[in-house]
């Protein structure tokens, strides 16, 4: 189910949610709007949301944020949100190409996450903490083609732009396309599986 978290307490790097300003691209304001509303920044005099990138912030209320932007202004915009987090969200190092892109998202999503004031992936010990879901990933043989399986509490469509950016890095005739038939967040699934291929 979109919006709602798995656990509470867990907090999102400001690196990360300066992509909801991002994705609004030249409505910077508009954007900063929303996350304001959440109590997320602080406001400057130009009306932008002041945020600290090496600060963290509630994923419930950026949540929320999410869920306010998408009633109001579609999944569309969600999905530019979901576009700019790869540009936003720090990523392990030794990606190169399609497949370690995809097969490190999941540890950059814990990594840009945090649970009882700890990073929620310890790059040292390759530790990884339960409580956010994760971003599958899953090669086919002898194909161009990969399966993503998300479990998270985040919308389908900011997911869907979170999996096409990183495609497009690597790829840029790459698609991503949502499995109609497998259940999804947006109808009260606990996931959605899309299919990137190239």
């Amino acid at each position: 189910m979109q919006f709602v978290p798995f656990e509470e307490g867990i907090e999102v790097k400001g690196q990360a949610v300066k992509a909801v300003v991002d994705g609004f691209n030249n409505f910077a304001v508009l954007g900063s709007a929303y996350l304001l509303d959440e109590g997320i920044g602080t406001p400057t005099p130009n009306g932008l949301a002041n945020l600290d990138l090496e600060g963290w912030y509630s994923q419930r209320s950026w949540l929320l944020c999410f869920q306010q932007i998408g009633k109001q202004l579609g999944d569309g915009l969600l999905t530019q949100i979901g576009m700019a987090i790869p540009r936003n969200a720090r990523f392990p190092e030794g990606v190169r190409d399609i497949y370690s892109g995809f097969k490190a998202l999941d540890v950059a999503y814990h990594l840009n996450h945090r649970k009882n004031g700890r990073t929620m992936f310890d790059l040292e010990t390759g530790r990884m903490e339960e409580g956010i879901g994760h971003y599958g990933y899953e090669p086919v043989p002898r194909q161009r083609k990969i399966i993503s399986l998300c479990e998270t509490p985040y919308p389908c469509a900011f997911d869907q732009g979170v999996l096409t950016a990183m495609a497009h890095r690597y790829e840029s005739n790459a698609r991503v396309v949502h499995d109609e038939t497998k259940p999804c967040r947006k109808w009260r699934g606990d996931r959605c599986t899309y299919v990137i291929t190239w």
